[in-house]
């Protein structure tokens, strides 16, 4: 009985209040007597259905009643049980009933929508599939067959039945709560089945919107990013056509200096962007990145080193393409020029492969530079006996010089006697090419030459050095070129 005034609610008022509630809780069909319990509070004891507060018991009600305040509470715990049992036992039984036959509706729908996703969905994939069947042609890199048509078809399919039992698995996962809705008592399982679906994707959702402004920055940085990459391009290829010209600055510096600049562009623009990724702040985010960073600089030493190197190698233009060179032990033409490393195929077709930072710290010696100019300067050296007048020594080396087809003209070529020595004299034959990647075809052929203009002039090579006496001994000219007698 409820006898004492609270405030300003008198002990009337307090009784419509509890009524009110509870009339609404069964209006709704919310109420559930499993969902009463007695709570203590400052003014005594508070009677609840779920988190909604009923009414309470004071220590004034209880001495009216003359009984302890937990005592009087539990009386009307079960006094409204007690009242709800007699007055809706009849109205039980009909929600039961009804709610029984909304659960087995739901459970025929449910398994009629099943059957129908399934056969439905099954026609769509074989119909889709024969249509499609002409697009089917297989998928291969180069001459690697990485799918055949069959298995493209096969493996689409696969995909098809994968999303449909996928579909399937959400309606009947969508189903349980709807059917623990029903009945009040699984209520709470429902909403807890509902909240595992709801959740992430609130969270999802509430996340994504409030990025939204991080996510707005970063496009504007990528776009800008993306505009000045395009200028630089626009500028490096106006540079490598020669429609543009820098005065110290060459076209073969263009290409390079774009890719050095891109990279340092991205490397800015990862800087800005860094702070707006999401979890960028995360100490395990942070963590990862320091210790790819350290693991990075501790394993590519080397690899930076020929970077660094390549790059230096660019601008220094000791090389480019075509050229032949000489690189340490190594001569032949440069094929492939990278930041890494410099590949050389020799005149023997073996392709060398050399790190830039031996290039740089090495000699390179390049004979295409000239090619273009007055050109390469091939020489050779002779030795011939002191009993020969240097005269006729000059005019048989340019002669021999002369007959070599690979060798120019004008210039002239032209002779230098490089040393006296005791037995001979050192003569070196000048001549200039246009074709320095053919300079040992050119020697032979000038090697030959020379043999044959001083056979037939009946001069001695006095290489290598020998002696021979002359008692008519026969001398070392070749028997076809001796006069007769």
């Amino acid at each position: 009985m409820i006898s004492e005034q609270i405030g300003a609610f008198s002990p009337a008022d307090r009784a419509q209040i509890f009524s009110s509630k509870l009339n609404q809780l069964l209006e709704k069909n919310e109420f559930d007597t499993t969902s009463l319990k007695i709570k203590k509070s400052d003014h005594g004891y508070e009677i609840f259905h779920s988190e909604l507060a009923l009414g309470s018991v004071t220590l004034e009600d209880a001495i009216a009643a003359e009984k302890g305040e937990l005592e009087l509470a539990s009386e009307y715990l079960k006094a409204i049980k007690s009242a709800y049992a007699q007055k809706n036992e009849q109205r039980t039984f009909t929600q039961q009933l009804t709610r029984t036959g909304i659960l087995i509706g739901v459970f025929v729908l449910v398994i009629i929508l099943v059957r129908l996703i399934n056969n439905g969905l099954n026609k769509l994939i074989d119909y889709s599939l024969s249509r499609w069947h002409r697009f089917f042609h297989g998928i291969s890199i180069k001459n690697f067959e990485l799918l055949s048509a069959e298995k493209e078809e096969r493996l689409l399919k696969s995909l098809f039945n994968f999303v449909k039992v996928l579909i399937i698995i959400i309606l009947l996962y969508l189903a349980l709560p709807i059917m623990f809705s029903i009945f009040p008592s699984t209520k709470g399982i429902a909403h807890t089945l509902l909240g595992y679906i709801t959740n992430p994707v609130k969270s999802i959702l509430n996340s994504f919107f409030g990025y939204i402004p991080e996510l707005f920055m970063i496009l504007i940085v990528v776009t800008i990013t993306y505009y000045v990459r395009e200028f630089i391009n626009f500028i490096c290829v106006e540079i490598e056509q020669e429609n543009l010209h820098i005065p110290g600055f060459y076209p073969d510096w263009a290409r390079p200096t774009f890719n050095l600049l891109k990279v340092i562009l991205y490397a800015f623009s990862f800087i800005v962007i860094f702070p707006y990724l999401p979890g960028s702040d995360s100490p395990a985010f942070q963590g990862v990145s320091v210790f790819l960073g350290l693991l990075i600089s501790l394993g590519s030493s080397s690899a930076i080193s020929n970077i660094i190197a390549g790059l230096v190698i660019i601008y220094m233009r000791a090389f480019k393409l075509g050229d032949r060179v000489t690189i340490g032990d190594t001569t032949g033409d440069v094929v492939e020029k990278t930041m890494l490393v410099t590949r050389v195929r020799t005149i023997k077709n073996e392709e060398v492969t050399i790190p830039n930072s031996a290039i740089l710290n090495g000699k390179t010696i390049n004979y295409s530079v000239e090619a273009n100019g007055p050109g390469l300067i091939l020489h050779s050296t002779v030795t011939i006996g002191y009993d020969i007048p240097w005269r006729q020594v000059h005019e048989l080396l340019i002669k021999a010089a002369s007959k070599v087809n690979l060798l120019l003209k004008e210039p002239k070529p032209y002779v230098l006697q490089t040393s006296l020595d005791d037995f001979y004299v050192s003569y070196q034959i000048n001549a200039y090419t246009k074709n320095p990647e053919k300079a040992s075809l050119i020697y032979s052929e000038l090697h030959a030459a020379i043999q044959d203009a001083f056979n037939e002039a009946g001069v001695e090579i006095m290489s290598p050095h020998y002696r021979a006496e002359r008692d008519g001994n026969q001398i070392t000219i070749p028997p076809t070129y001796l006069p007769k007698g």
